[in-house]
């Protein structure tokens, strides 16, 4: 219960400093974030990254999952979330930093390629063209034919498919959710 308070003021202490990053209006649901974890595999022993973990509600999922705690790498871009990240998942890999230096990032982290991509970003904030250049980078990071799984609050994907690189599948809505979601799988062709 503590922890689920816990989690719950660090989101909105990090919505009150930045609510365009944090782009929610309240934490995302536990349903939520099971359907976001639901891409990874049960056991696979690569590397998934989560892209935006916020409070850790999609990192709990990922992990309830069957994640081993080693194998998950998260990036946080606001920095107010990482303390209550690092002191209840101590064993997963967090990174202060931008979801776009990922070349950088995969490389210090001596990871070739991702199993699934899992992001929390309020992705439909952006400007189109860093949407797209977002989904095309983690793309480029995934083993072949494994998801980038993405959330929007709109009926149509975040990025919509508008050139021959890649496609989306919507896997599902999530209407206990507030606002209630869709989520998508972005895949290369």
């Amino acid at each position: 219960m503590a922890s689920k308070l816990g989690g719950k003021l660090d989101f909105y202490k990090g919505w009150l400093s930045n609510p365009k990053g944090v782009g929610a209006i309240a934490p995302s649901s536990p349903a939520m974030a099971r359907k976001m974890a639901e891409a990874t595999r049960v056991g696979c022993d690569k590397k998934v990254l989560e892209v935006g973990p916020g409070t850790g509600v999609f990192t709990g999922a990922i992990l309830a999952r069957g994640v081993h705690p080693d194998n998950l790498i998260a990036i946080e871009y606001n920095k107010s979330f990482l303390p209550g990240l690092e002191q209840r998942f101590p064993d997963v890999t967090f990174i202060h930093g931008d979801a776009l230096d990922i070349e950088i990032i995969a490389r210090e982290q001596s990871i070739e390629k991702f199993d699934t991509i899992i992001s929390g970003l309020p992705l439909l904030n952006f400007p189109s063209a860093k949407r797209v250049q977002f989904v095309e980078s983690m793309l480029d990071h995934l083993e072949p034919g494994r998801p980038l799984i993405q959330f929007s609050y709109g009926l149509s994907p975040p990025v919509p498919v508008s050139s021959n690189h890649f496609v989306a599948q919507h896997l599902g809505s999530v209407f206990g959710n507030l606002p209630p979601a869709r989520i998508w799988a972005y895949k290369r062709v």
